[in-house]
């Protein structure tokens, strides 16, 4: 019994080809840039005044009462649920967050958003505090609400426009218009 060796084949694999390919690729591929990062509170934020919570729950205590006549008590318990989260947002400052705007997207702390997602921006004065929103194309989150900060809103513009969209004006809508006018007309809080 005679065992026959496998012809043996020869690869002829160049290896300087393949490193210069290697150098062609690495050197194709741009570089991340950081355009522009800062450090802002995560949402805006006004201290409110002792008048505020106590208007507030002098609301709340009339909209119970006419709950509780027509027997309504999970609609008390929800009531009750908003009117505790607005207590804990205007008593409890936000903390800071790392923003940053690179060549490749949006990083607010640890989420990246690609340009890809994004789909337009425009800047909104809440509270007294001027904020970007970018919108995304997913449903979820739908909006990113970024405050500027010390950064300027101009110099912010300049770095977003050659990814983005600007829009100059937003419709707002019935909500909007319907928070504006309950502010205007019954302010839970007065003027000094």
């Amino acid at each position: 019994m005679t065992v026959q060796k496998a012809p043996e084949v020869k690869k002829e694999t160049p290896q300087k080809e393949s490193s210069k390919e290697i150098k062609e690729t690495t050197e194709e591929v741009p570089q991340v840039k950081t355009l522009l990062a800062w450090t802002a509170p995560g949402r805006p934020f006004k201290k409110r005044t002792k008048q505020y919570y106590l208007t507030s729950l002098l609301i709340m205590l009339f909209v119970e009462i006419i709950l509780f006549l027509f027997s309504q008590y999970m609609l008390m318990l929800v009531v009750l649920s908003l009117v505790f989260v607005a207590f804990a947002l205007a008593s409890v400052p936000p903390r800071d967050f790392h923003f940053r705007i690179s060549t490749e997207g949006v990083t607010i702390e640890d989420h990246f958003f690609l340009w890809q997602e994004l789909y337009d921006f425009y800047f909104w004065n809440r509270q007294g505090v001027r904020v970007l929103h970018i919108r995304t194309h997913a449903f979820i989150p739908g909006e990113l609400t970024i405050t500027l900060g010390d950064v300027s809103e101009d110099h912010v513009k300049s770095i977003l426009l050659p990814y983005l969209p600007y829009r100059e004006y937003i419709k707002p809508t019935f909500m909007d218009k319907a928070a504006d006018w309950l502010t205007r007309n019954f302010p839970l809080e007065g003027t000094i």
